[in-house]
């Protein structure tokens, strides 16, 4: 199938063939048709599968009017809320490819900065606005962001926002809205939590499921390290003496992590920064694009900042430290292996991670080689060492009785050592 299959008009057309694309992907195919119809949508995909797009498309065409001239609408039409500066900044950016030939106006707006300028391009008025939950909320509330207009409204990245505990946004923001809408609802996993919120937004949807979470593509080839917690550090630098690995993403769980791993790399003369929630917006915008334009050779990130980060032809990604959510690894692997190019994902695994790389494995129910390296030896021997199973594992003391412990406590008082 062609994107003119699609039935899509001229300047949208026109906007697709400037970015290179020819042939729609599988939920591009599904939604578009959806969304002009003018249905509710329930739609399960993860990050890569051109999400963004499936709904991008079909709602400037909604909007578009090619007798209205260069006069923009004063209210807002359509509001995408997303969990992160960086995906709704992402957004922005394919809004302003697919609606270049078109008249339409889009606004971006997410906390960590000045809201004067966000507040000035509103008050000329916007057709479509793309928001982080906080920022929005704080708009609303100062009366610049009127939403009784709207005529299509998209929830993004769902299962993140409940992670980042946005909901009661969410739903503070869900009662303003008009009650007559199209309502777009997009996550890569669908637990009882998701699925419950989506029943409360949604008016007999249409779903649509395209390469479920547990598939990882098969582009990428999965390897694991076991290594002790304290050897992590050594491993990796180790690991980036390889010439070949010229840009890679190093996934950890904390920010202090992010930052400790960063200022290590630094001191090794490894190209290196963090990206977290802790840094300012300017300095995340920064570090992205030192990243994209090939100023850094590794961005070591958490999954919250790294969600939304869209970088062409990586093909490397480091899971530092694992996820204690399946879900998550398949997320954080899908940044590498896109657009049909060649990925490799690396995990680190210490003892105390183990459970958590087999979580990994029932849901993925793919390969990941163990590979070896300078400190598998002492990995492994730590490993016998908590696993009962395991001949080697070192005896365990008896416990004494309680008759022996008395004795003990009262020979103690004595002061008899013996």
């Amino acid at each position: 199938m062609q994107f003119e299959q699609l039935g899509l008009i001229k300047p949208i057309l026109k906007a697709v063939e400037a970015q290179g694309y020819t042939t729609p992907t599988p939920i591009q195919q599904q939604s578009i048709p959806i969304v002009l119809q003018g249905r509710d949508l329930l739609g399960c995909a993860q990050t890569g599968t051109g999400k963004t797009a499936a709904f991008a498309i079909p709602i400037i065409q909604k909007l578009y009017k090619e007798d209205r001239g260069a006069q923009a609408y004063k209210h807002v039409r359509a509001l995408i809320l997303t969990p992160t500066r960086e995906l709704a900044s992402q957004i922005g950016d394919n809004f302003q490819s697919y609606s270049q030939f078109t008249d339409l106006k889009h606004d971006v707006i997410f906390g960590g900065v000045p809201q004067h300028k966000q507040v000035i391009s509103l008050r000329n008025g916007t057709d479509i606005l793309i928001a982080t939950p906080g920022r929005l909320l704080d708009l609303m509330n100062q009366g610049y962001v009127y939403l009784s207009h709207l005529e299509v409204f998209v929830l993004d990245e769902a299962d993140r926002m409940l992670d980042m505990g946005f909901v009661n946004d969410i739903k503070k923001i869900i009662k303003e809205l008009p009650q007559e809408r199209q309502t777009l609802f997009f996550s890569a996993t669908m637990p009882p939590k998701i699925s419950q919120l989506a029943n409360s937004m949604l008016y007999k949807p249409e779903k649509v499921t395209v390469t479920p979470v547990s598939s990882t593509a098969e582009r990428i080839e999965q390897g694991v390290y076991y290594v002790r917690k304290k050897d992590k550090q050594a491993l990796l630098e180790l690991i980036l003496k390889n010439r070949d690995i010229k840009r890679t993403i190093v996934f950890t769980q904390t920010k202090h992590n992010a930052d400790n791993i960063a200022k290590h790399l630094k001191r090794s003369g490894i190209r290196a920064d963090a990206l977290h929630g802790d840094k300012s917006q300017e300095s995340r915008e920064v570090t992205l694009t030192n990243f994209k334009g090939g100023g850094l050779r590794v961005l070591v990130a958490t999954d919250i900042a790294a969600r939304g980060i869209d970088v062409d032809s990586l093909e490397h990604v480091i899971n530092f430290d694992l996820p204690n959510v399946p879900e998550t690894y398949v997320h954080r692997i899908g940044r590498t292996g896109r657009a049909g190019h060649d990925g490799i994902a690396l995990s680190f695994c210490d003892v105390n991670e183990r459970g958590f790389l087999n979580n990994i494995g029932k849901l993925t129910k793919q390969p990941i080689t163990v590979l070896r390296h300078p400190f598998a030896e002492a990995a492994n021997l730590e490993a016998d060492r908590g696993n009962p199973g395991n001949p080697r594992r070192e005896p365990r003391k008896p416990k004494p009785s309680n008759q022996h412990k008395k004795r003990y406590q009262t020979d103690k008082r004595n002061k008899i050592d013996f």
